[in-house]
């Protein structure tokens, strides 16, 4: 039997290790704003919601405050984790016959028609009143001070903002007007300022501090102030209304919005207990299946009684093993998973997971193989096959002159010394999701791509109901313990570059930064869950770093590669820290030359 490969003795940066906190995030000034809060006497959480307003204003062709957000955490003193829980629904307008009626197929990829309800910062502010200890003003002026003062523009939002500058310049004139200055395409490591976010940011504190009371009960009111000022205030109305002038979406037509301020101010972020699965002596928790975190669960199920050497991706038979068990737990998260009556208890059974396993033969499977439950026939979305090269690089998001996007994300781990943890994953309100909204400084998101409009399924357009999100943080445990959070951005990527983390680690003994470093790989096998779409069959996409012999071997099998470079794929950070000794430990991406990790 072939053993599981060693890890390289070459990583690109160290494991972080210390006893104070740790950090780590897709931008460094997102993650050293973390550990600032750390440093100056606040936990995780407090850390965490101000690295994530940061991450708004620093990383805005990836996420923003019209955006949505899932997290899963632990406090010291819980005994489980729990999802926090900010994906908004879809508008009391958005249906599907209403969109028929706009001449759609699909729902649109950008533009106001795409817009669920914002959940992003009502989810942070409620997560920060519940487990936080700091005043609200001081988690947000980190934020303030960058989006009034400025911050260098990364490489990637700069070419994010040049790839669209025809959109801005002809159909998003607000959007021209804030991204690019004076009318020129800003360049990497330009300045750039946001006035109005900074304004914006700067009403939620001036509605906190109308509540006078002391202690831990006016604290709380404080922060609801703020929670009602979002909903209700400024950016429910100037949102809806700038958004139902007509306006250019993806595929060239104009449409109106139909989000209202009557769908901010009836959205409250909340709390859902994890989906858990053992695994090699590890319990992992995800969200539920209105995220696609059980399929994570169950590519883990379909692969743990396998040998070694079949969960690991730096061999032949290993990798392909790993895509074909993806291919049949992506094609059920496509026909059951939704905001609905999802049976995650006989997709995750073990008789089902034998019966599916059973499926994997020596050869890439191209079909899309949903399973069947009891007395139910498993939804089929429309295959729109495309046989085009899958984009690849750092993770950005494919903008076309239309607003097409393939959208990408942002993630945060932070662990702090008294032992509570969190694992985020940001996302949404992309600068090149729809038209921005001038008083705001930020547009609202486009997670309505991810619904169907063909009715009856949990995850077709209905007003009410949430969109089925990539968005997938992960939180594993050891003994009932947080032994460690990771996560990605990286849309349907996202849990298929975790697992990949998560064999290294588990099975394959890797350190956590040894684990991100090596090469990766995904399959591109499914429908898209972002507009067009498409799918490509037997798709596989890997890093050139795995080798001729095995990547040969993955097209000998009928794999249709899309070799990607050296260092294309993933884009996964973590923290943690060792049951044995009590260290904390931090590592991040290396990948774009964005991402890192700090702690002490």
């Amino acid at each position: 039997m072939s053993k599981y490969t060693a890890p390289s003795s070459f990583t690109t940066r160290p494991t972080l290790t210390g006893t104070f906190g740790m950090a780590a995030s897709t931008h460094w000034i997102a993650t050293a704003t973390a550990q600032a809060v750390l440093e100056r006497g606040g936990n995780a959480f407090d850390a965490s919601v101000a690295a994530a307003f940061v991450l708004h204003v620093v990383e805005p062709h990836l996420n923003g405050p019209g955006g949505d957000l899932v997290a899963i955490f632990q406090p010291v003193d819980a005994a489980a984790p729990t999802v926090l829980m900010g994906q908004g629904p879809a508008p009391a307008g958005a249906t599907i016959e209403h969109y028929r009626s706009e001449g759609l197929e699909l729902t649109p990829g950008a533009g106001g028609l795409a817009s669920a309800v914002p959940g992003a910062v009502d989810a942070w502010l409620l997560l920060l009143r519940d487990h936080g200890t700091w005043e609200l003003t001081d988690v947000l002026a980190y934020a303030i001070g960058y989006a009034r003062d400025g911050h260098p523009l990364v490489a990637g939002a700069a070419a994010t903002i040049a790839r669209v500058a025809e959109l801005f310049r002809e159909g998003w004139t607000t959007s021209a007007d804030l991204w690019m200055p004076g009318g020129e395409i800003p360049v990497a490591g330009q300045i750039m300022r946001n006035p109005a976010y900074a304004e914006v940011l700067d009403s939620l504190v001036h509605a906190s501090c109308t509540v006078r009371d002391d202690g831990p009960v006016g604290r709380a009111a404080r922060i609801d102030a703020a929670r009602r000022d979002w909903k209700t205030g400024i950016v429910a109305h100037e949102a809806s209304a700038f958004l139902s002038q007509p306006h250019r979406h993806s595929g060239g037509g104009l449409h109106a919005a139909v989000i209202t301020a009557d769908d901010f101010a009836s959205f409250d972020a909340g709390y859902e207990p994890a989906i858990t699965r053992e695994f090699r002596g590890r319990t992992i928790a995800k969200a539920g299946a209105w995220t696609q975190g059980p399929a994570l669960l169950q590519t883990l199920g379909l692969l743990e009684p396998l040998a070694d050497d079949l969960l690991d991706p730096s061999q032949e038979e290993g990798a392909h093993t790993i895509l074909e068990a993806q291919k049949l737990a992506y094609a059920d998260r496509d026909a059951w998973f939704g905001d609905d009556d999802v049976d995650l208890d006989a997709l995750l059974s073990a008789d089902y997971l034998d019966a599916r396993r059973s499926q994997i033969t020596s050869q890439a499977s191209a079909e899309f193989r949903p399973g069947p439950l009891a007395g139910r026939t498993p939804f089929r979305p429309p295959l729109r096959t495309t046989y085009d090269a899958p984009t690849v690089g750092t993770g950005e998001p494919t903008v076309a002159r239309t607003g097409e996007t393939r959208g990408d994300t942002c993630h945060l781990d932070v662990i702090d010394r008294w032992g509570n943890i969190v694992s985020a994953t940001p996302s949404g309100g992309w600068l090149q999701s729809s038209p921005t909204v001038p008083a705001l400084g930020f547009c609202l998101g486009t997670r309505l791509q991810m619904t169907w409009l063909e009715p009856g399924h949990p995850s077709s357009l209905v007003a009410g109901r949430r969109p089925r999100t990539t968005l997938t943080p992960t939180l594993v445990l050891r003994d009932g313990t947080p032994e460690f959070a990771i996560g990605s951005p990286g849309g349907d990527q996202q849990d298929q570059w975790q697992v990949l983390a998560l064999l290294r680690i588990i099975v394959g003994g890797y350190t956590p930064q040894q684990a991100i470093d090596a090469p990766a790989l995904h399959t591109t096998s499914m429908p898209e869950s972002f507009w067009p779409r498409t799918w490509t069959p037997a798709g596989a996409v890997v890093e050139n770093r795995l080798g001729d012999s095995l990547i040969e071997g993955l097209e000998r099998r009928g794999h249709r590669v899309t070799r990607a470079g050296d260092w294309a794929l993933g884009r996964v950070s973590a923290v943690g820290r060792d049951a044995a000794t009590g260290v904390l430990w931090g590592a991040a991406n290396p990948r774009g030359m964005q991402g890192y990790a700090a702690g002490r």
